[in-house]
């Protein structure tokens, strides 16, 4: 079976969320990859050096700078008449075009998957993870987003994969790119940090989210996160929330200050090697999952943690 995987990247480096990406489709047969960027030829030379990776096509077009889901689609299509699946982290990018690209091939989307049991046979999440689904499909061709905490990262190193150049379609003229407002931290990016501090509700408003949160975080090289709840009322941006809706994440510690635990958040944590959460709310559900809990007023313990840090 010969698999194909797009890759995530900014066209300077590839992403965390490919090698994770990698180790699933690897389980399914031999391992191509897809680099489709603009200037993006030393993407492709560091994605070759993948273990495991067999070959990297390389699309280097200007209309897949920005990997709009309009003109991405025809040109994964195109390659799937000479592999048997494709495969996208579940990240933003990824959700945004494998749709396109299963219904252009007229089949189902298996996503979010957790394990491979057998080539047409996966696992995913349903009910906001309280309950696992076994899928087994019957399409010739597989469209499938993999979920990153469920799979082990391909070495970067050690791979001895080929480049070779494909052609795409060019700009389908169905979208255009109109700008990005991407916030630059010197902090973790938070899919890919070992330990990550959380804030949620309870903090009441935003100055106090950077004034207790973010300390903390600095004092142990932590990227920042928080709950929905935060997000809505306007704490901090988009890009910081975790859970279901948001970005999912396991760190080696996840840190949960003022959140309660609601099912949407768990869901984007819990696989966390270990979960520490703070809250003044003794029967609060984030403390069934919590391997060190600590009730108390966030207000007095988070300023005493930072100190004595």
């Amino acid at each position: 079976m010969k698999t194909l995987v797009w890759v995530e990247h900014d066209n300077k480096h590839v992403k965390d969320a490919t090698l994770a990406t990698v180790t699933a489709a690897s389980k399914l047969g031999e391992v191509h990859l897809l680099v489709a960027g603009s200037g993006a030829a030393g993407v492709a030379d560091e994605a070759a050096k993948i273990a495991g990776v067999g070959k990297v096509h390389l699309a280097d077009d200007a209309a897949f700078e920005h990997a709009l889901a309009e003109n991405v689609a025809p040109l994964i299509v195109t390659l799937m008449e000479s592999h048997d699946a494709i495969l996208f982290p579940s990240t933003t990018t990824g959700k945004n075009i494998a749709p396109r690209v299963a219904a252009l091939l007229d089949v189902m989307q298996i996503s979010d998957i957790l394990s491979v049991e057998s080539p047409d046979t996966f696992t995913r999440p349903i009910y906001a993870g309280n309950a696992i689904a076994t899928v087994q499909t019957s399409d010739k061709k597989l469209v499938i987003t993999v979920r990153g905490t469920a799979f082990e990262k391909a070495a970067t190193s050690g791979g001895s994969g080929t480049v070779e150049a494909v052609g795409g379609s060019g700009d389908a003229g169905l979208s255009t790119f109109a700008g990005a407002e991407i916030a630059e931290s010197t902090r973790p990016e938070l899919t890919a940090a070992k330990v990550i501090v959380s804030g949620g509700r309870a903090l009441q408003n935003s100055e106090n989210f950077h004034a207790l949160i973010e300390p903390l975080a600095d004092k142990l090289g932590a990227a920042v996160g928080a709950s929905r709840a935060a997000v809505d009322a306007g704490y901090v941006p988009n890009d910081y929330q975790v859970g279901q809706t948001g970005k999912i994440v396991a760190p080696e510690v996840y840190i949960a200050i003022g959140i309660s635990g609601a099912i949407q958040h768990l869901a984007g944590m819990k696989d966390s090697k270990t979960i520490i959460a703070i809250n003044k709310d003794e029967d609060a559900p984030i403390f069934q999952v919590a391997d060190i809990g600590l009730v108390g007023d966030l207000f007095k313990i988070v300023p005493e943690l930072t100190e004595k840090l």
